[in-house]
C-alpha cells in the first residue's frame, strides 16, 4: 500500500500538467494532498526539497497553454529540421520584447512566448523551454523546443545565413536539413550494364522515399512533440529508422523514439520495460484526445510501443520510450547507405522482395526490416572483395555508444566515400545475397554481426542459444532475429532464400522472384 502511494505520488509530481491524470484509471487530488501521501522516511530518498516546490508551483500552474488537447491547428508545411539541431528560432516580434524588456523588470502586458509566467525556481536540473500554443500559422513556425542533455550545453545553432564561414562536410553522408546546407543531396547511381540491374534501379528510383515524404512525417513528429512535452517538459521526439537511415521507400511506416530523462523514475525499482508502459500509455490517453491520430494501440512486446496513424499524411507511427540504441544505430545505416552507390537500391529491392514473400513481419515472427538491412550490409562486407568497410573499426570515434545523442548526427560527418574494388553490378549482388544466405552461411552455428564484419561464432547463454536466427545488433549486442522463434517460420525464410536464388540464377529477371509492375504501383 505504502509503495503505491508513493507511486502514485510520484505520476503527479512528473506530470503536473496533464489533464490525463484527472480520469480514469488515474485520479486527482488537490495540490497539497498528494505532497502530504508521501511517507516521511521516503520523500528525502524521492524528491529534493526543490522538486517539491516546483511540482507544487507547477500543479498550481497546470492549464498555462489556455488551449485544449485536441484544438491546436496542424502546421503548415514548413522546411523541416528534423530536430536534430538546436535552433532558436525567437520571431521578430518576441526578440523586441526581450530586447527591449532587458535590464528591467518586465511589465504585466508584455508577453514573450517561451515566458511561462516564471513558473521555475533556481532548479538543479537544466531547463527546457516549452513552446507555447501557436496563434496563427506563422508564429507555429517559431514554435521550436530544446533539449538539453544534463551536465552539458546546446550544440551551436546551425542555420545558412549565421554561418557562412562553415566549411562543407568533406564526407559522403548527405547532412539533414537544418543544416548549412539543406538540399537534398543523393548519391549518383551505379551502371546498369544488365536488364536485372536495369531492373532493379528502376524499382529503387521509383519506390525510393521521396522529401515530401519526409516532410509528412517531420510536421508530425514536431507537433506530437510539443504535444508531448505538456506531459513530459524536458522530453523530445526523434525521428528514427528508415524514415532518415537512408533504406525507406514512400510507403515505409515512421518510427519515433521518446526521449524521456529518467528524474524521479528513476529511484523507484522499476525496470526499464515497466517505466516504458507506463510512460507510453499516458501518451496513449493524450493520442486519444487529438483529433488527427487514430487507433492509438499500446504494443507490450520487449521493446514496447505505441502504434498509431496520422490522418493528415495518412502515415503509420510507431513510438517507443527510451530505446536511443535505435537513435544510434539509424545514423550508422545512413553511413552505410551513402558510402557506396550500390548499398541503398540492393538493400530496398531486397526488403521489397522479403515484404512479397511474407518473410519481412516480426510481429508474426519472420524477419525485422533492421534484421535484413543487417544481413546485406553483413554480406557485402564479407566478400572477398568487400563493397563496404566496417565502419565501427575504422572510424570508432564516429560510432562511439557512448556519445551523446544530440552529437550522434554529427559524427560520421566527414566519413568519406568507400571506393570498392568489386566492380559487381547490382544484379550480381542481389544473386549473390540470395546465395550467400541458401547456401553458405551457417545457419546453426554462426551470428551474423556487421560491428566485426564477419560470421562470429554463435554465443551459448540465453539471448543466443536455441535461437534458429542469430543477427547481432551493432551497439548494445542483442538479436535483432529474436522474433524467428518457430522452426516452421525458420524453415520458410531457408525456403525463400533457396527457391528465389534458383529461380533469379535462370532467369536473369527480377520478375521471376518479386512482381515488378504491382511492386512499383504499391511504393
Amino acid at each position: 500500500m505504502q509503495k503505491n502511494k508513493c507511486w502514485d505520488s510520484v505520476k503527479k509530481i512528473m506530470f503536473p500538467n496533464s489533464s490525463i491524470l484527472g480520469s480514469p484509471p488515474y485520479k486527482r487530488g488537490t495540490s497539497n494532498e498528494f505532497l502530504y501521501q508521501i511517507p516521511l522516511n521516503l520523500a528525502p530518498a524521492l524528491f529534493s526539497q526543490q522538486q517539491l516546490i516546483e511540482s507544487e508551483y507547477n500543479s498550481r500552474n497546470a492549464n498555462f497553454h489556455g488551449a485544449p488537447l485536441n484544438v491546436l491547428s496542424r502546421f503548415p508545411s514548413v522546411s523541416p529540421s528534423h530536430d536534430w539541431n538546436h535552433v532558436s528560432r525567437t520571431s521578430p516580434q518576441a526578440a523586441a520584447v526581450l530586447t527591449a524588456s532587458q535590464g528591467r523588470k518586465r511589465r504585466s502586458d508584455e508577453h514573450c512566448p517561451f515566458d511561462v509566467k516564471r513558473q521555475r525556481f533556481q532548479s538543479p536540473l537544466p531547463q527546457t523551454p516549452v513552446a507555447t500554443a501557436a496563434s496563427s500559422p506563422a508564429a507555429a513556425t517559431h514554435s521550436v523546443v530544446h533539449l538539453q542533455s544534463e551536465g552539458r550545453s546546446c550544440a551551436p545553432a546551425f542555420s545558412a545565413a549565421s554561418s557562412p564561414q562553415t566549411p562543407k562536410p568533406s564526407g559522403c553522408v548527405p547532412p539533414l536539413r537544418g543544416s548549412p546546407y539543406p538540399e537534398l543531396i543523393d548519391s549518383p547511381l551505379p551502371a546498369a550494364k544488365d536488364k536485372l540491374s536495369q531492373q532493379i534501379l528502376q524499382l529503387f528510383q521509383t519506390c525510393q522515399q521521396q522529401s515530401d515524404d519526409l516532410e509528412k512525417k517531420e510536421l508530425c513528429r514536431a507537433e506530437l512533440q510539443r504535444e508531448i512535452q505538456r506531459l513530459f517538459p524536458q522530453s523530445r521526439v526523434f525521428l528514427t529508422g528508415s524514415s532518415l537511415n537512408g533504406f525507406g521507400s514512400r510507403s515505409s511506416d515512421a518510427d519515433l523514439c521518446l526521449v524521456v530523462q529518467e528524474g524521479l523514475l528513476s529511484h523507484l525499482q522499476v525496470d526499464q520495460r515497466t517505466n516504458a508502459i507506463y510512460i507510453l500509455s499516458l501518451v496513449q490517453q493524450l493520442f486519444y484526445r487529438l483529433s488527427y491520430i487514430e487507433r492509438p494501440q499500446l504494443i507490450r512486446a520487449k521493446v514496447p510501443i505505441l502504434k498509431f496513424r496520422d490522418k493528415v499524411s495518412g502515415v503509420e507511427f510507431d513510438l517507443n520510450v527510451n530505446n536511443v540504441v535505435g537513435i544510434r544505430n539509424t545514423f550508422l545505416l545512413r553511413t552505410y547507405a551513402f558510402i557506396e552507390n550500390r548499398v541503398r537500391p540492393l538493400i530496398l529491392v531486397v526488403k521489397k522482395w522479403a515484404r512479397h514473400h511474407g518473410i519481412n513481419d516480426a510481429s508474426r515472427g519472420t524477419l525485422s526490416s533492421y534484421s535484413l538491412v543487417l544481413m546485406v550490409l553483413h554480406y557485402l562486407q564479407t566478400l572477398p572483395e568487400p563493397v563496404v568497410p566496417c565502419l565501427q573499426k575504422e572510424y570508432p570515434e564516429c560510432f562511439n555508444s557512448a556519445m551523446q545523442l544530440h552529437l550522434v548526427h554529427e559524427g560520421p560527418r566527414n566519413v568519406p566515400q568507400y571506393h570498392s574494388k568489386n566492380q559487381s553490378t547490382v544484379g550480381d549482388l542481389l544473386l549473390g545475397f540470395l546465395k550467400y544466405y541458401a547456401t553458405v552461411f551457417n545457419w546453426d552455428k554462426c551470428m551474423i554481426s556487421v560491428r566485426e564484419a564477419k560470421a562470429l561464432p554463435k554465443p551459448g547463454n540465453s539471448e543466443w542459444k536455441n535461437k534458429f536466427i542469430c543477427v547481432e545488433e551493432p551497439f548494445d549486442g542483442t538479436n535483432t532475429a529474436r522474433a524467428v522463434h518457430e522452426k516452421m517460420k525458420f524453415d520458410g525464410i531457408k525456403t525463400v532464400f533457396m527457391e528465389s536464388w534458383q529461380q533469379l540464377q535462370v532467369r536473369k529477371d527480377l520478375n521471376a522472384i518479386i512482381p515488378v509492375r504491382a511492386t512499383i504501383q504499391k511504393r
